[in-house]
């Protein structure tokens, strides 16, 4: 299937890591609530494994960016056969043409479902909707002012974890990460990412395509675990990313705590922990995500006095 060719007076070239800046102003002026960086699809294009489907393309009318498409595995939802597609433009006409474009290069690379995420206030949701997609999953994004968290309030729940047997330290504190402590904390991540609740299992990668990818944590202080009598690791709280259209604020990966260790406040611990190392490397806000079925931790969130933002939907069409 060929895509049907676009308005005169645009061209369409495929983008080189050099057109990062180019692409990510565009998506920032497109969408300024969702602010990407340079930095952010550089980041990206690091991670990025060997042989995993990528195409983008940058639509100009004279020489300006104007548009955007893009086909890639999901992040989150890297299902066999699922393709994250990415549609950004600054001209509503072109909506259509970068569509069919990212879906005539989807069917090339044999896609089975089809996946992409937008605000749930942004028009390309009613766009999408046209096309077919639905919405699959729902996201909600939230905002912590760390310096206003009140500390003090939630001591019951540090007494408890305490009493638990538990003890809280960094990464950077735990020894040399070598193989095997990215063993260590891979099997963990993986326990706690097969339990989260959500519309659909999260994909697990496979411990070297994840070591590839998050195996080098440049802020090993950022990213707490709790530690069982026995040294198990039986939970984490990772907070140690910076945002970089943010300089002040850290994004929270996962928060989590096996489930025979649950109901004993290690939760609330952690994040608490994490929230104190973060004021103390000068951050002041925190940010996070979590499915909106995943109930017992937007509870923890709601209860620290994370603010919520728009929602993030996951949209889908089978092919």
């Amino acid at each position: 299937m060929e895509p049907p060719p676009f308005p005169a007076g645009l061209t369409l070239t495929p983008t080189k890591p050099a057109d990062n800046p180019l692409v990510a102003d565009l998506m920032t002026r497109a969408h300024p609530d969702w602010a990407r960086t340079a930095a952010d699809l550089d980041r990206f294009d690091e991670m990025r494994l060997a042989g995993e489907v990528f195409e983008r393309v940058l639509a100009r009318r004279g020489g300006e960016p104007v548009g955007m498409a893009e086909v890639s595995k999901p992040r989150m939802d890297g299902h066999p056969g699922w393709l994250n597609l990415e549609v950004v433009t600054l001209e509503r006409p072109l909506f259509g043409p970068l569509l069919a474009w990212a879906e005539a290069t989807a069917a090339r690379h044999q896609a089975r479902t089809l996946v992409t995420r937008v605000k749930e206030n942004w028009w390309e949701r009613e766009a999408f909707g046209a096309a077919g997609y639905a919405e699959h999953d729902r996201m909600w994004t939230s905002v912590l002012d760390l310096t206003t968290l009140a500390f003090g309030t939630f001591a019951p729940q540090e007494a408890r974890a305490r009493a638990s047997g538990v003890t809280l330290h960094p990464l950077s504190e735990l020894g040399d990460y070598d193989e095997a402590q990215q063993r260590k904390l891979y099997d963990l991540i993986a326990a706690l990412l097969r339990d989260v609740p959500s519309a659909a299992p999260v994909a697990v990668l496979p411990f070297r395509d994840w070591q590839f990818r998050f195996g080098h944590i440049k802020h090993p202080e950022g990213l707490w675990l709790a530690v069982a009598p026995n040294g198990e690791w039986v939970g984490v709280n990772e907070l140690h990313l910076p945002v970089s259209s943010q300089p002040h604020m850290l994004q929270n990966g996962l928060t989590g705590v096996l489930p025979a260790w649950r109901g004993k406040g290690i939760a609330y611990a952690l994040k608490l922990a994490a929230a104190r190392a973060a004021l103390e490397r000068g951050f002041t806000h925190a940010r996070t995500g979590n499915h909106s079925v995943n109930r017992p931790m937007l509870a923890i969130n709601a209860a620290l006095g994370f603010v919520r933002e728009q929602a993030t939907l996951t949209l889908r069409r089978e092919v």
